[in-house]
């Protein structure tokens, strides 16, 4: 997830010191609808690997394989499906998300390509999990290091040599999903996959998909609450503070994704190994497995605050020389930041209702900061304090969101595993 972060973070990078500041706002806007889209295949992905964790530590392999084959077929369908809706309702989608005034062009101009490589992203992000579910997450750390690799190399080339702006960053990026989606097809065509590409296990059973959705869900809904998030949040920083707030988040947001990766690797590495051990019913290793992935990830989200605390201006010195950007960014970063040490506690708790396929308090606790604290949050605050109500409900989100997950945690421990 480290790697995968800087396939996001490194556009940012080059399009701010080569193209501009609305560049910046640009991508903004438009990468969290491509995550949306995609987020079909992460959803599918997670769901399914929560199945067939559970099928491989019981020794049922064919419900494995016939999970694995429903996943491709609901990917490949439903990402083909989102990505035609949002051809044609281009401009439409680029407004509600944030596009406005001098962002719309520039954004418009990179959505229109980055939009054919999702696809690929999609099927990329439903095979991660996959991957990681059979106990092979060498492979799907591989996976994630060959677009980030590729979008470093064809962004200098687009950008910096061949001049295309806006296009060429787009046109990196989509070629960079697509390398990440054809490596992964190739993992699971070899024989390192114990997972086979049957075709007849790519028709759809109907329990199985229920079963993948009601688990998978939760990650699409999540997915879904950052979008709605992102639209409240575009919204406030360009009524409060113009397309230069905008930016500003944008440099936040992208620092966020790639400092918190670790802290998410850690909930993301827990689902598979709690989810076998539910299977097996081995509840002391459970037991074990989420205090472990607390522990780690509440020392890993401390160091990045710390890193944040004395390292924020050279951070933002990366992305722009913009003396804006650079006035503006500092202490809004270190607002956003300062809840971080304590994040991992409420990414764990809703894993391991995902891992135990219970969707309903999965639901609840992945949509809980998203959307239930933090939309209403960077909705009110602005009204009184302006545009610092905006990095404030960050922090407020966290706090109150952990607090609630804490509770819930430790009473489904004491209950379900004696």
């Amino acid at each position: 997830i480290l790697v995968m972060s800087l396939n996001m973070i490194v556009d940012t990078i080059f399009v701010g010191q080569w193209i501009g500041v609305l560049a910046i706002a640009a991508i903004t806007v438009v990468l969290p609808i491509a995550f949306l889209i995609s987020s079909i295949g992460m959803g599918i992905g997670i769901g399914g690997s929560s199945i067939i964790s559970r099928a491989l530590g019981a020794n049922n392999s064919e419900k494995a394989f016939l999970t694995f084959g429903n996943q491709i077929s609901l990917t490949v369908i439903l990402a083909i499906l989102f990505v035609t809706l949002g051809n044609i309702f281009s401009v439409p989608i680029l407004n509600l998300f944030g596009a406005k005034g001098a962002i719309l062009p520039i954004a418009s101009e990179y959505f229109g390509v980055i939009i054919y490589g999702v696809p690929f992203l999609a099927f990329a992000m439903m095979g991660n999990p996959t991957i990681r579910a059979e106990g092979k997450p060498k492979f799907a750390m591989y996976a994630m290091m060959v677009p980030a690799v590729l979008n470093v190399v064809l962004d200098i080339i687009f950008i910096k040599v061949f001049d295309w702006g806006m296009w060429g960053a787009g046109l990196a990026t989509s070629l960079s999903y697509a390398s990440c989606g054809l490596y992964i097809l190739y993992f699971f065509l070899s024989s390192k996959s114990e997972l086979k590409i049957i075709p007849k296990n790519f028709k759809l059973d109907f329990k199985i998909v229920r079963e993948i959705v009601q688990l998978g869900g939760v990650s699409i809904v999540r997915q879904g609450a950052i979008s709605i998030l992102m639209i409240v949040l575009n919204f406030s920083l360009f009524k409060y503070g113009g397309e230069i707030s905008i930016a500003v988040f944008g440099i936040i947001n992208r620092v966020m994704m790639f400092a918190l990766s670790p802290v998410l690797g850690v909930s993301q590495g827990f689902l598979p190994v709690a989810g076998f051990n539910i299977g097996a019913q081995k509840n002391d290793r459970v037991k074990e497995t989420i205090k472990k992935a607390i522990w780690f990830g509440s020392v890993l989200g401390t160091i990045v605050f710390i890193g944040v605390l004395f390292f924020k201006e050279e951070v933002i010195w990366i992305f722009t020389n913009d003396a804006t950007l650079l006035t503006q960014t500092p202490d809004a970063m270190f607002i956003v930041f300062l809840a971080t040490p304590i994040v991992t506690m409420q990414l764990i708790g809703s894993a391991y209702f995902q891992a135990a396929g219970k969707a309903m308090p999965a639901l609840f606790l992945t949509l809980l900061k998203q959307g239930f604290l933090l939309i209403p949050l960077a909705y009110i605050l602005p009204k009184y304090y302006g545009i610092n109500g905006v990095w404030w409900s960050f922090p407020i989100a966290d706090v109150l969101s952990t607090i609630i997950t804490v509770w819930i945690l430790k009473r489904e421990v004491a209950r379900n595993l004696k």
